[in-house]
């Protein structure tokens, strides 16, 4: 610490030495007569040991470390423990402040010159501040012109601008004649493209722009530095906006900095001359009005821009004077003013036609319209309190009825129930249909609903699904376009609001459905260990649900697995082997969720977050709630049992919470939007245009047709566009298979290209090799059926199905022999890991790749 004020003495010292010589030197600057020595000390010692004060303060203050400065205080008898940095500086300067002063007097004194030194000095520091006071004196008068000068210019701006302009303009026609007939035109390209070389097409000719911003985007054939970005240069083909925007840029500066030289008044003229001792020069005025100057070139620019090429054309050839060219320019101006509002008007009417088309296309087509003579009952409640089972046996008492289902699994499930019961029933989705002799009852998916049949009873499942943004219009059409005796609607609380909105309260029977079997969180954070015979696991993807089957297996647990992509026959079997005891545990995706009736035991979420295709998001209220609501079956357990891996209180306050009410539903094109489109276009490019522009309803969401977008860039401007009719196209588009697949994608490529070439469609590709390879030639499969159906080959399509029925068999069977050995695998060396091992990589190639990190490092 001691050693540490010592040399910081040292340097506060010789700072107050050097300003101790300031001071001298001020002091003597400020005398004319060579004033004594003495009545340097008389008149400034005071303030001698001020300036020492203040200088060693500073310095000990701000070079000494707090822990230092405690120390210090403490051996000096203060308590400074927990003591406030302000007051713990404070105390320390207080206490420092005389510790081994400098005594700067006697060092003056010690130092003090002799005569001649001291008139010496005083006459150099008098010689330098007399400079000093004649530098600042002529800078002040410079300043003043200057200001005059900029006062004179700001001044003239308003009354001066427009014939500053008219000037400009004048010179500008007669760069924009030179050029329109002497330089060659480039085929636009894009500008950065410097690999490809610019090819001419003829000369730039007046009868190609109309204004001169039409001419400012034609390439002048140099090469022009864009920008530059990380340290790189950017360059691209110069367009005339560079060229053309510095030629302004110039004439505006002559023309403005020959004004002000031309019209200053004498007597400021005569000033500059006499401070600067030269005439005042166009360059230093344009250094000078920088700011006034770059206001009107940005101006004069913009207003050029504007110009009409013709106008500038008949310019030229007018020889300058002011009153003339003023009238020219009014005229043009007029004229150019009378055609803005003419063009105005003629983009209103447009604007007025488009929002008529707009109407007349989509109009009333997603308005509710409520229908008389319908009886509407809501089934309203949570997940398996048995409203599909009362709806159902409604719709089998009726002469005649459909239910329309979410998934083809619940289709086939309603179509096996009501034949087995002795009501014919057909079915119908979009990769298979069941003909059954005498059947006045229809099992099928949603998406098949024909508004036009006429049926006793509708049965509408899962109806919260109206908000669905891609699906949710099929919910909506077959809702407000049914015909029937009675519709009824089967959906959870939180849609509740949403269909009374769309059907009306008067007509409307209200069913509520409350849980006979409550359901139960357990306390504790559930482990894979811990499963038991009932369990449902649910986990949110394919691999997630295969790899946890794997490990129950491996631990000798008897597994069936549900997933969204697993084909509908190998699900009903799963199920089939879970419901008859063959297996004990079942691991699943949130499709379980949906209308699956299972004596499940127990619910287990794996996971409290799934991905949504955009991002990882936590499960809503409303999903939790889903997937819980199996859990628990009348007659077989008394309570439903919930279990969570984390966050227990959480998930269970998502459980328990009221979910708030849907308030939007989709919307998306129907066969009557199409029709009413085909009267004004043609093509599909504007109909997605139309779409997009299409301000829908209060309370409605357009379906995104981002999936049809992408199909349909494939196609556009190929025969398969040209030969086919625009429903019939997008029909096409908008058939249900997986267009993430790149496989799939390209079956339907070459169907389309067969159908509108009239050849056999091209078989799909199967393959047995292993587990994944049976579940892409199953889509492959169903994707040909959906394209057999939609062309009316039903007889083909009977073939197909027994084919498919095969490839879901052999998926099922995989299921059973190969799920066992989906083992986890070290990512870099192919080590079999442990069931639970939470890593890629296993523990040596951890150890391997830290080594190689320290080493880099070293």
């Amino acid at each position: 610490m001691m050693q540490n004020l010592e040399s910081i003495r040292e340097k506060a010292i010789e700072e107050t030495k050097m300003k101790i010589e300031e001071d001298i030197s001020h002091f003597l600057a400020s005398h004319k007569e060579c004033p004594a020595f003495q009545d340097y000390l008389s008149e400034r010692s005071g303030f001698f040991q001020q300036i020492w004060l203040n200088t060693w303060l500073n310095k000990v203050t701000n070079n000494i470390l707090r822990s230092h400065k405690k120390s210090f205080l403490r051996s000096k008898g203060y308590e400074v423990e927990g003591v406030d940095k302000k007051i713990l500086n404070k105390m320390f300067r207080n206490e420092v402040r005389n510790e081994r002063p400098f005594h700067v007097r006697e060092w003056v004194q010690e130092n003090a010159p002799d005569e001649q030194e001291w008139e010496t000095r005083h006459r150099k520091e008098r010689e330098r501040y007399l400079k000093e006071m004649e530098e600042r004196l002529t800078a002040s008068k410079r300043k003043g012109v200057q200001k005059e000068i900029l006062y004179f210019l700001e001044q003239k701006v308003e009354d001066q601008e427009l014939n500053w302009y008219l000037e400009l303009r004048y010179i500008f026609s007669k760069k924009i004649v030179s050029d329109l007939n002497s330089k060659p035109k480039y085929k636009q390209i894009d500008p950065f493209a410097l690999e490809d070389k610019l090819e001419e097409q003829g000369m730039l000719s007046n009868h190609d722009f109309t204004t001169v911003s039409d001419i400012l985007k034609e390439f002048t054939g140099s090469i022009h530095k864009k920008s530059e970005q990380w340290e790189r240069n950017l360059w691209e083909y110069e367009t005339y906006q560079f060229p053309y925007e510095r030629f302004i840029s110039s004439c505006t500066e002559n023309v403005i900095s020959s004004y002000v030289c031309e019209n200053l008044p004498a007597d400021i003229l005569v000033s500059y001359k006499e401070i600067y001792g030269r005439e005042l020069s166009q360059e230093q005025v344009i250094k000078w009005a920088q700011p006034v100057i770059l206001k009107e070139k940005t101006l004069f620019f913009n207003w050029i821009r504007e110009e009409y090429v013709v106008d500038l054309m008949e310019l030229a050839a007018v020889p300058f004077d002011i009153e003339e060219h003023l009238s020219l320019y009014r005229t043009a101006l007029e004229k150019r003013l009378q055609l803005k509002e003419e063009e105005e008007a003629l983009l209103k009417e447009k604007q007025e036609e488009d929002a008529r088309i707009l109407h007349d296309i989509f109009g009333q087509e997603y308005s509710p319209s409520q229908r008389k003579g319908i009886e509407y009952v809501l089934h309203i409640g949570e997940t398996n309190t048995g409203k599909t089972h009362k709806a159902l046996t409604r719709m089998k008492a009726a002469e005649s009825g459909i239910y329309l289902a979410p998934l083809r699994l619940l289709a086939l499930e309603v179509f096996d129930k009501l034949n087995s019961e002795g009501v014919p029933c057909r079915l119908k989705t979009g990769e298979e249909e069941k003909e059954v002799g005498g059947a006045r009852h229809m099992a099928c998916t949603v998406e098949m609903f024909h508004e036009k049949n006429d049926y006793e009873v509708v049965v509408i499942d899962e109806a919260q699904m109206l908000a669905d943004q891609d699906r949710g219009f099929s919910w909506y059409k077959a809702i407000t376009k049914a015909r029937a005796k009675e519709v009824h609607i089967i959906g959870s609380e939180n849609v509740r609001t949403l269909l009374l909105g769309l059907v009306g309260e008067e007509q409307v029977q209200i069913h509520n459905y409350e849980r006979e079997i409550p359901l139960q969180v357990e306390k504790k954070e559930f482990k894979l260990k811990h499963a038991k015979q009932g369990d449902a696991i649910v986990c949110f993807s394919r691999k997630k649900v295969l790899d946890t089957a794997s490990r129950l297996q491996n631990n000798g647990h008897k597994v069936s697995m549900i997933y969204g992509s697993m084909p509908p026959e190998t699900r009903k079997k799963q199920m089939m082997q879970f419901i008859t005891g063959k297996t004990k545990v079942i691991v699943a995706t949130d499709a379980i969720g949906m209308g699956l009736n299972l004596p499940i035991r127990r619910i287990v979420f794996l996971e409290n977050d799934k991905f949504d295709g955009t991002r990882r998001r936590l499960l809503t209220s409303q999903e939790v709630k889903q997937i819980a609501g199996r859990a628990g079956r009348k007659g077989i357990y008394e309570a439903g049992k919930i279990a969570f891996t984390k966050d227990i209180k959480k998930m269970t306050h998502l459980l328990t919470q009221d979910d708030p009410s849907l308030k939007t539903f989709a919307i998306a094109p129907t066969s009557n939007v199409f029709e009413r489109f085909q009267r004004y276009y043609h093509d599909l490019d504007t109909f997605f245009e139309l779409w997009d522009r299409y301000d829908s309803p209060y309370g409605t969401e357009k379906a995104s047709l981002t999936e049809e977008r992408e199909l349909y860039g494939l196609v556009r401007g190929t025969d398969i566009e040209a030969r086919l009719s625009l429903n019939d196209l997008y029909g096409f588009l908008h058939l249900p298979f997986s267009k993430k697949e790149n496989k799939l994608t390209q079956q339907w490529l070459d169907s389309m290209h067969a159908i509108v070439n009239d050849e056999e469609l091209p078989e799909p590709d199967i393959s047995n090799k292993n587990l994944e390879h049976k579940e892409i030639s199953y889509k492959a499969v169903g994707l040909h059926l959906l394209l057999l159906y939609r062309l009316g080959r039903q007889t083909e399509a009977y073939y197909w199905e027994r084919t498919r029925q095969e490839i879901a068999d052999g998926v099922h069977e995989s299921l059973r022999t190969e799920v066992k050995g989906l083992s986890k695998k070290c990512r870099n060396c192919g080590k079999k890991l442990p069931p639970n091992f939470g890593f890629p990589i296993c523990d040596r190639c951890h150890a391997l790749k830290r080594k190689r990190r320290e080493r880099k490092k070293g």
